[in-house]
């Protein structure tokens, strides 16, 4: 399939970008990697009449450590969450969920930005940061600045809390406490196949967790029954029994509800066990 015409322009900072969609509004889409929106303007399911390239500002692609965050610019590709020293110590679950993202040539152009902003519950990275209580900084064309919990930031399918005005600039994720253990799950029938079910989890020295679903609604979610068993002192299978709860997972060609309903359980519980072994390894070294 061909896209419909459309407008290009390139941009080489946040200002201008976002002087572009001021004026432009709902008209204009932005560019990064492209890996989400040139396949929908293909089969014309979306037809921008400008592209907006955001994919060379520089100040949009950076991982850097502050005292109790670790921010990471919107434009920072897959492959530079995998391949960083600062995530690798203080957000092994980020880079882990990275390598394994499609294959190297989409780690090599897709953002993190970009994956967050298209809201694909079949994506991993919006679980992921989801698990990671990240904060999404987003600016607006009329100069003003908001901050977005990922758990009100999905709103929908494909649908992100952005006006057609706004860009997101940045993803602050906190620093875990000593003894937090993660793991990451994801089932997929091919190696880089989107998820049919997949979960990102981090449980803390004192047992409570935060649990997040890949492909299990028309957004991403929190287990939030398993994180509430955790709480009451439930033992892990126990807790895993209830990662169905508030779901309303899809049927496709790939597998029925009922099957990524029974998948999330043996998921979560498998995600549990090594998040809390990781926690316990930290603890004692």
């Amino acid at each position: 399939m061909i896209p419909a015409a459309f407008d290009y322009e390139r941009v080489d900072s946040v200002d201008d970008a976002l002087s572009v969609l001021g004026e432009r509004g709902d008209e204009a889409k932005l560019l990064a990697g492209g890996h989400s929106l040139l396949p929908l303007m293909k089969l014309r399911l979306a037809q921008p009449a400008l592209l907006v390239d955001i994919g060379r500002i520089a100040e949009l692609r950076s991982i850097r450590e502050e005292e109790d965050t670790i921010a990471i610019g919107a434009l920072t590709r897959h492959g530079d969450l995998e391949r960083s020293d600062v995530l690798a110590r203080w957000c092994p679950l980020l880079s882990a969920v990275a390598a394994e993202i499609g294959d190297p040539q989409v780690r090599h152009r897709g953002t993190i930005g970009g994956s967050l902003s298209h809201a694909d519950p079949a994506s991993d990275l919006p679980a992921t940061v989801m698990a990671l209580d990240a904060e999404l900084t987003i600016r607006n064309a009329d100069g003003s600045t908001r901050t977005a919990r990922t758990d009100t930031f999905f709103r929908g399918l494909f649908e992100p809390d952005l006006s057609p005005t706004e860009m997101l600039t940045e993803i602050r994720v906190p620093k875990p406490a000593a003894g937090t253990g993660w793991s990451a799950i994801k089932f997929h029938r091919r190696a880089q196949d989107w998820a049919l079910v997949g979960v990102a989890a981090l449980i803390r020295g004192d047992g409570t967790a935060r649990v997040a679903l890949t492909n299990m609604a028309d957004r991403p979610i929190r287990a939030t029954g398993v994180e509430q068993a955790l709480a009451s002192g439930a033992d892990l299978a126990t807790a895993a029994v209830q990662a169905g709860e508030g779901t309303s997972p899809p049927s496709d060609i790939s597998g029925s509800g009922e099957y990524r309903l029974a998948l999330a359980e043996i998921l979560v519980r498998r995600a549990l066990e090594e998040a809390t072994a990781r926690a316990n390894a930290s603890s004692e070294s």
